[in-house]
């Protein structure tokens, strides 16, 4: 194998992102495919017994077993290295197995934890239960208070973990500051970058050390596979994650790989596509509901740092209506829009929070994440914005609004 290109990462990092994301990281067999290859295989042959020692003490580069290697998530890893800015990536067979195996490869019982309190559902599940549950104590604060977070240090933090912009309610945590605030407390800083993709953010450059992905969102983009990716340092991939990773087992299929790698190639039109989109609507939207954020709009409280820190207002809208019913009536009478709880589908999708991704979640912590009964989360897609709204306009009027 060897790369298509032809060039060490020095040459590719300085290609721009849309080039990053269709040839980066990208290998040839002795065929010389254009488009990269699916390898489906769980191992690998040695030529002698030697090597195959050499191979496990890591004295001979190669791959021992698809756990752990595989060409075609090789290749994956290595384009969202180029993405992200990172020096090291390792793909995970869904988002909750990117942000728990960062979090648990990196604590252990007696460890202290800070998070942002507007996480994704399962993500405070695992803040809030099952990381007790191994001796890790926890502390939930308001992400946006920047002072709350340095208020929460411990002596025995060892991370920070926050989410930006946050799911629902695109709360914008300031990556920089609180980055800051974690470092001089020792502690790692670890960023749920899915919302944002590193299309809009990078978090790594902004301070961070490490940044977890759902990819199943954006970077599949299409509503067909599950994959996740955590990316940081070369030192603390191989000499932390791994360490735990390697014997649990929370690896990509080479398919689901593959299909994510052919999905990057058009990550930057579609992300870009549905800002676009998703400004237009939220715009026609705003007079029509009781409350809608969108980090885009000047409306947004936090709309300054959130321009500061991405580069687009982002593809998911939060709007508000009366209570459940009157948003379960919204949902019920789209006709365009799916009901759907994913995100970053070239589709557009709307889900009731509440009732389905943060239903886990206690209705207490829910309310002090500002995830009321009448909230909707929109994720803006890549139909033409007047359909959008169109469908919108005619669910909201059928709803009573």
């Amino acid at each position: 194998m060897k790369r298509s290109t032809g060039h060490d990462r020095a040459v590719t990092t300085s290609w721009g992102p849309a080039t990053r994301a269709v040839r980066g990281g990208t290998l040839r067999s002795e065929f010389g495919e254009t488009s990269e290859a699916i390898f489906l295989t769980s191992g690998y042959a040695y030529d002698s017994a030697g090597q195959a020692a050499a191979r496990f003490r890591g004295d001979e580069p190669g791959m021992t077993y698809s756990r752990l290697q595989n060409p075609t998530v090789a290749m994956v890893e290595e384009r969202l290295c180029l993405l992200e800015g990172a020096e090291a990536c390792r793909m995970t067979a869904s988002g909750m197995a990117a942000m728990t195996h960062a979090l648990m490869s990196h604590l252990s019982a007696g460890d202290h934890l800070v998070a942002g309190r507007a996480l994704f559902g399962s993500c405070r599940v695992l803040v809030d239960t099952i990381l007790p549950r191994f001796g890790i104590a926890t502390t939930v604060v308001d992400g946006r208070d920047t002072d709350a977070w340095a208020r929460a240090r411990r002596p025995n933090t060892r991370a920070f973990f926050l989410e930006t912009p946050s799911n629902p309610g695109l709360d914008i945590v300031d990556i920089a500051a609180v980055a800051d605030i974690g470092h001089d407390a020792g502690a790692l800083v670890v960023v749920d970058n899915a919302f944002a993709s590193p299309v809009l953010q990078r978090p790594l450059a902004l301070g961070a050390d490490v940044v977890a992905h759902s990819a199943t969102k954006h970077m599949d983009g299409q509503g067909r596979v599950l994959a996740g990716a955590v990316l940081g340092s070369e030192r603390w991939i191989n000499d932390t994650y791994l360490a735990m990773a390697r014997h649990t087992g929370p690896v990509l299929s080479a398919f689901n790989a593959w299909v994510v790698l052919k999905s990057l190639e058009t990550i930057d039109l579609r992300v870009r596509r549905a800002c676009a989109n998703a400004l237009e609507v939220a715009t026609a939207l705003e007079p029509r509901v009781a409350r809608l954020l969108y980090p885009g709009l000047a409306s947004h409280p936090q709309h300054d740092l959130a321009m500061r820190q991405m580069s687009a207002g982002g593809t998911i809208i939060a709007l508000f209506v009366d209570d459940r019913a009157q948003a379960h009536a919204v949902l019920d009478t789209l006709e365009l829009i799916d009901i759907s709880n994913n995100l970053g589908d070239s589709r557009s999708l709307m889900t009731h929070p509440a009732s389905t991704t943060h239903a886990s979640v206690p209705e207490a912590v829910r309310e002090e994440m500002g995830i009321t009964e009448g909230m909707l989360r929109l994720s803006v897609g890549l139909e033409d914005a007047a359909d959008l709204i169109a469908d919108l306009d005619q669910a909201l009027r059928a709803a009573g609004r």
